[in-house]
């Protein structure tokens, strides 16, 4: 599902909203779980799931075009971790 997915279905749900308050509402979501991230702070939703940021040491990679040695700076990447909740709905059934 795509963010204009999101929207649209979000939209459709709640027909008391304009779609234009939907998108903005859902982008200042977004929005403030990216800034709270770059602070290097951690988003927890109950039920969800965790967003949290790993650092990734710096290492020696390889180019694959050409097989050389690549030096690879130290980076940090989000991560996310799914609550227990979303992983019990995803696995009914099995």
């Amino acid at each position: 599902m795509t963010k204009s997915e999101l929207i649209q279905r979000l939209a459709e749900r709640n027909p008391h909203l304009y779609q234009r308050d939907v998108e903005r509402i859902v982008t200042a979501i977004f929005d403030e779980i990216a800034a709270a991230l770059s602070r290097g702070d951690r988003v927890e939703l109950r039920g969800f799931g965790a967003f949290s940021v790993k650092r990734r040491d710096a290492r020696q990679g390889r180019n694959p075009r050409t097989g050389d040695s690549v030096h690879v700076d130290q980076k940090h990447i989000p991560f996310f971790k799914t609550g227990k909740q979303l992983r019990e709905r995803l696995n009914e059934g099995m």
